[in-house]
């Protein structure tokens, strides 16, 4: 069992030719990164639809600080200071967008009324 173990962490490791291209577990990660970052870009495109506007939902963010934090990983083991700036700053931005989302959302609630007048005819 341990020798099947080493034989998929050594294949895993190591980079394959396919289609002429050096693919790797990076290289994976890379895909996966930038799928979840562009899929945030596919969920406004519908939002936007449906609502007959351009409008960002709070889905959005969450999309972009995912495909950030992958994406980071990426060019960290890459050792790329180039995209490892590029992908570093972003999520605190998206969490930051997020707080003031959460924060403008429950000073609304905080302010509505908790109880409705029953209206009886």
């Amino acid at each position: 069992m341990y020798y099947n173990f080493v034989l998929a962490v050594t294949w895993f490791g190591q980079e394959h030719r396919l289609f002429g291209l050096n693919w790797s577990y990076l290289t994976i990660l890379g895909f996966i990164g930038n799928a979840i970052f562009s899929t945030r870009f596919l969920v406004q495109w519908i939002s936007s639809e449906k609502k007959r506007k351009s409008v960002i939902p709070v889905s959005f963010w969450y999309w972009s600080i995912a495909g950030s934090i992958i994406m980071c990983a990426y060019w960290i083991m890459e050792r790329s200071p180039v995209g490892i700036l590029a992908y570093l700053p972003n999520s605190f931005i998206y969490m930051r967008n997020l707080h003031l989302i959460r924060k403008h959302h429950l000073a609304a609630t905080a302010s509505a009324p908790t109880q409705v007048p029953n209206k009886e005819n």
